[in-house]
This record gives C-alpha cells, sequence and structure tokens, in this order.
C-alpha cells in the first residue's frame, strides 16, 4: 500500500498515452483523419493528459467543464479543477466535423500527429468571461490573456489518445519524468511527505533557502521545473537545468532532492496557476507545494501572496496537495544570512531582495550577481549562456514592483 498522497480525482492515474500494438493501429488510423492543429500550449497540455498528469480528465473540456472550471474551480461533476484545458479550432473546421468523429491532433509547430480526439461537443467561449476568472484580467498585455483571446473561433471537445510525448523524453533524458515515475522514485527512496518546488527560473539563493525549508520537514523536495514555452527573456530548460544540478551537487545534501521537468507551458495565472501547479503534482506523488512571493505570476496583476491566500478557500477533501506557505526571504546582512519577514527583525536597508526577474536583468546587462545573491557556480553557467547569446536575441527585462521590492 502506497503511502503517497493519492492521484486526484479518483486514486488511480489515468494516463492516455497508447503503448504497443495499439499506438501502432492509431497511428496509421490517424493518417487518414481530418486534422485539428494544435497551439503549443494545447501540444503541452496534450502530452500532460498523456502522461497521467492531468488525471482524472480523459480528454479536451467540453462547456459545461469549461464554464463550471472559470466560475466554481470544478467539473461539472464536482471534481476539483482551477484551470481550464480546451483545443479551438477554426469555424470552418469546426463545422466539416461531426459528433463522433475522429480527428488527428497535430502540433502546428513540428507537424507531427501527437494524438487522436473523438469529437463530442463543439461550442463557443465568452473569452473575457476565461479570463477575468483565471487570470483576474483582460489585459492584452498580459500573456495568458494573449493566448487565450489569440484562440480559434470555436473549442472542440472529446476524449483522446495520445501518440506522441514529443520531443521532451529525447530533448531532457536526465529530468523529463511522468507521474507514474516519480511515484516509483519516492516509493524506492521510502519517501511519503515530499514537497515540490515549482520554477521556470534558474535558483537564486532564495529558492535554495525555501527547499532546504522544506527539507528540514518533509523526506524530499522535488525540484520540478517546466519545460515548454515560456515567455520572451525567460531561460532555456536545458540552461536552468543544467544550474540546478550545480546547485543541487555543491549545497544540498545528497538524496534529500530530485530534479524533475513536466512538459507544460506556464499560463501565468498566479493564484489559479499555484492550484493547478498543485493539482497535478498530487498525481505526481507530492504532498505539498512551496508557494513563496508572487507563485506563477507576471508583472503586477497579483499581490505578493495571493497565490498562498486562495489556497485558503479549497479544502482538503477537493485538493490533497497542500501548500507550503513562506514569507518573503532575502538575503539580511546583519544576519548574516538567508531569513524571511517572520524570521529577520532588521529594516529593509539590510535586506538584499532576491527575484528571478532581477537576476536575469543583471545578468542580461552583463552586471556581476553578489555571492549573497546567487550561488558563485550557477552564476558562471548562466553568464555563459547570456554570453553565448547574438545582440538580436537579447530581449530587455523589466522588473515590477515585486522583483524590485
Amino acid at each position: 500500500m502506497s503511502k503517497l498522497v493519492p492521484p486526484h480525482g479518483g486514486g488511480e492515474l489515468k494516463p492516455l498515452l497508447l503503448t504497443g500494438d495499439a499506438l501502432k493501429d492509431a497511428k496509421i488510423r490517424a493518417k487518414d483523419l481530418d486534422q485539428i492543429k494544435m497551439t503549443s500550449r494545447e501540444a503541452c497540455d496534450l502530452i500532460m493528459l498523456g502522461i497521467g498528469a492531468f488525471t482524472p480528465l480523459d480528454g479536451f473540456m467540453g462547456q459545461a467543464d469549461w464554464h463550471n472550471v472559470c466560475v466554481n474551480m470544478k467539473l461539472a461533476n464536482g471534481v476539483f479543477w482551477p484551470v481550464p484545458v480546451t483545443l479551438s479550432t477554426t469555424q470552418g473546421q469546426a463545422n466539416s466535423l461531426k459528433i463522433g468523429q475522429e480527428a488527428a491532433l497535430i502540433d502546428e509547430e513540428s507537424g507531427e500527429i501527437r494524438g487522436i480526439i473523438t469529437v463530442t461537443e463543439k461550442y463557443t467561449i465568452d473569452k473575457g468571461l476565461e479570463c477575468r476568472s483565471v487570470f483576474g484580467t483582460e489585459d492584452m498585455e498580459h500573456p495568458g490573456v494573449q493566448k487565450v483571446m489569440e484562440q480559434e473561433a470555436v473549442n472542440i471537445a472529446g476524449t483522446v489518445q495520445v501518440l506522441s510525448e514529443g520531443e521532451f523524453p529525447g530533448k531532457y533524458p536526465h529530468i523529463y519524468m511522468r507521474p507514474d515515475h516519480t511515484r516509483a522514485l519516492f516509493e524506492e527512496k521510502g519517501w511519503s511527505q515530499v514537497a515540490a518546488f515549482q520554477t521556470r527560473n534558474p535558483m537564486h539563493r532564495s529558492h535554495e533557502y525555501l527547499a532546504k525549508i522544506a527539507i528540514e520537514t518533509m523526506d524530499g523536495v522535488l525540484i520540478h521545473q517546466i519545460l515548454g514555452k515560456l515567455k520572451a527573456g525567460d531561460i532555456p530548460a536545458e540552461v536552468r537545468a543544467e544550474a540546478i544540478d550545480t546547485l543541487t551537487e555543491n549545497y544540498f545534501v545528497k538524496d534529500t532532492v530530485v530534479q524533475a521537468g513536466y512538459p507544460m507551458e506556464m499560463r501565468y495565472a498566479g493564484p489559479r496557476e499555484a492550484l493547478l501547479h498543485a493539482v497535478f503534482r498530487q498525481n505526481y506523488g507530492c504532498s505539498h507545494l512551496i508557494v513563496g512571493r508572487d507563485h506563477a505570476g507576471v508583472g503586477d496583476y497579483y499581490g505578493p501572496f495571493d497565490a498562498q491566500h486562495i489556497f485558503d478557500k479549497v479544502p482538503e477533501s477537493d485538493l490533497r496537495t497542500r501548500p507550503l506557505k513562506i514569507d518573503w526571504t532575502f538575503y539580511c546582512y546583519k544576519c548574516q544570512g538567508m531569513a524571511s519577514l517572520k524570521t529577520c527583525p532588521h529594516s529593509k536597508d539590510d535586506r538584499l531582495l532576491l527575484s528571478g526577474t532581477k537576476l536575469r536583468k543583471m545578468l542580461s546587462e552583463g552586471e556581476q550577481p553578489p555571492a549573497e545573491f546567487s550561488r558563485p557556480e550557477v552564476v558562471k553557467i548562466l553568464q555563459a549562456y547570456y554570453a553565448s547569446l547574438a545582440e538580436a536575441e537579447k530581449v530587455e527585462v523589466k522588473l515590477h514592483k515585486a522583483a524590485t521590492g
């Protein structure tokens, strides 16, 4: 009997990825089907469905699920779910599809057939409602809002069969892991209380401090980085992975952390996305999610601890993976070490406030981050990355209030 937290919404992982003869037959069948092109976000969501990370979903959401998720953070059957998982297509394509028909799902960037959907519903949505509910704004400067507003006119719902995990297993062989992989690894290590640390950035010393706080009270920490497409200026996953490996090898006790990656795109939905992060971390076997300042946020759209507060509205009966809430962390020169607002009595003038955005800005402008900000071994890797960028590839990094303190 596993001591790990059970998968979300039913107790068993529900991977939709075909294997063996079923996969061979589906690949042959898919070549003759009508095709629906998927955006990079939709293609990543399909893989999350395939590997069981989006358990208990069996495909892309219909209108009742979409609306209930937006308004109530629950599927139509009452299972907790905080962010819509939908597929859109053009009006013309939708008109050509019949209910009950199979269609091939094509990654628009690679042209690869990634799956087959059995169409159960075609519907239009109020995009403004989705943006207000999920992102708390309709501002087109918000990258998540942009994605929703750029969706095609009609949503297609249906159960899916997943044929491919795309580039992720080959591109990130040492960190790409499915939920069944992490669960097996945690079982092997004898872990039952596992905290997930979500990251889309290389880890600076504040991140390191958050993970070590969790290690003090948990069996171990899953450093879980996003592998899908990010916004312009973010650091690529392979660079982050190298930096995190170097950090854990030099500054963490052996066998207290596992680094892994998952194939999703950020939505930058702040509080709602923090809940989604907890849902699929439950499927990965994590009992807790570390939630610090500005989790999954972007710009000034969310308060620094909104992502912590939203968990107070969700009972454990709806979501078993719970937040490990940690206050604003920083280096204090008077304390001579890392601290938080709960542990440090000194003034803001004594504190070096840390953020991934601030670190990226310093590196992109050729500044040397202080040792109190980021470990020198990590800085060396990141400096080499920025030095390799052509001038045209460089993106100006703008600080927002949370990053500047």
